[in-house]
């Protein structure tokens, strides 16, 4: 479990790497798994990083701070009501990630949050429990390189051999998001990352809340809408504005950030759903409670909550890093996972109830 920078590593040499269309390797997330790289199998590997263009987002100035100090437990939540709903769809993307198929569920009413869980928040929780997440107890987690600054990738000889974009940046936490030289001063209300599976269950179960399963996201996500792509609708920017906070350019080299921002942006940005929830595709990935499946042909129709035990935990709607051409996971129907002790600049969560 502990992380390669602690233990001896067979390393190989990355001559190249090419970004395929629509790849079913989730390089935005999928490769980071810990246990896996923790092994010595190459899956990391010495980097190249001429062909990348460093930008980040020091600029980024906030204008909404999410309410870290409300003590009602439904604040700033919404209820979904109880009801038959379909999730899934007859026509995935990944057919491999068990993106389908279209099935109907029954779910007992829920309350969700309206935004994802912020660094405000998450401070509040740090202060008055001491949590150390996962990512402080490693001493690294997994950075976007085009975030770091040429003195700090400069003292970096590692990345993810399957995504060579991903580098282990030791001191990178959700109070340091791209290390030891960076905070969150001016990102309060921007979504925390760096967070596991394990701190986020941990934040939830404070506030006295867990987190969604699968299902309940995924009905979230769309809104009240049936079998649209996007919580919005089918057109990813319609009337040219942008509903999420998504890669534009050509990954991983150019971001142009069309969509104002290259890193993460407020919990609060963008339009909300019809149900009143923001920011549930793209910006960054969300841990859910369900454990990873593929094959829902025996998955219970009322409340499912995934598979009984596995090694990886479901994710779901893309983040900032997600671009149509290799990781077309922004998709309600979407999904990924990673190990539950996993962490990375682009995953974090939001929390539901059982009403």
């Amino acid at each position: 479990m502990f992380r390669s920078l602690k233990r001896k590593i067979i390393f190989t040499i990355l001559i190249s790497y090419v970004v395929a269309d629509n790849s079913n390797e989730c390089s935005c997330g999928k490769n980071l798994n810990r246990e896996k790289c923790d092994k010595t199998n190459g899956d990391y590997c010495h980097k190249n990083n001429d062909n990348f263009i460093i930008t980040n987002n020091e600029d980024l100035k906030s204008h909404f701070l999410h309410n870290a100090d409300d003590k009602d437990k439904y604040s700033n939540m919404v209820k979904i009501e109880s009801d038959s709903y379909f999730i899934g769809t007859n026509e995935p993307v990944f057919a491999p990630d068990g993106e389908g198929p279209r099935r109907e569920v029954i779910l007992d009413s829920f309350y969700i949050d309206k935004y994802e869980v912020s660094n405000g928040d998450f401070k509040k929780f740090v202060t008055e429990t001491n949590h150390q997440t996962e990512a402080e107890k490693f001493g690294d987690s997994f950075v976007f390189e085009g975030l770091l600054s040429e003195k700090l990738k400069s003292t970096i000889d590692q990345a993810v051999k399957a995504a060579p974009w991903w580098l282990p940046v030791k001191g990178a936490s959700w109070i340091h998001p791209e290390g030891n030289d960076s905070n969150i001063t001016d990102r309060l209300d921007h979504p925390v990352v760096h967070v596991s599976w394990h701190d986020a269950s941990a934040y939830c179960k404070w506030l006295g809340k867990r987190l969604p399963t699968e299902a309940e996201w995924e009905v979230t996500c769309r809104g009240g809408l049936k079998d649209r792509l996007y919580p919005w609708g089918n057109k990813l920017t319609p009337n040219n504005e942008h509903r999420t906070n998504i890669w534009q350019g050509e990954f991983p080299g150019s971001n142009t950030g069309e969509d104002g921002f290259i890193g993460t942006s407020p919990v609060t940005n963008f339009p909300p759903n019809k149900y009143g929830v923001y920011n549930i595709a793209g910006n960054v990935w969300e841990w859910t409670s369900d454990w990873w499946q593929i094959d829902h042909s025996k998955t219970e129709k009322k409340n499912p909550t995934g598979a009984d035990n596995a090694l990886d935990k479901v994710k779901k709607g893309g983040s900032y890093l997600c671009h149509k051409s290799y990781c077309y996971r922004y998709r309600c129907a979407a999904r990924s996972q990673n190990t539950p002790d996993t962490s990375a600049g682009n995953v974090g969560f939001r929390c539901a109830v059982s009403a």
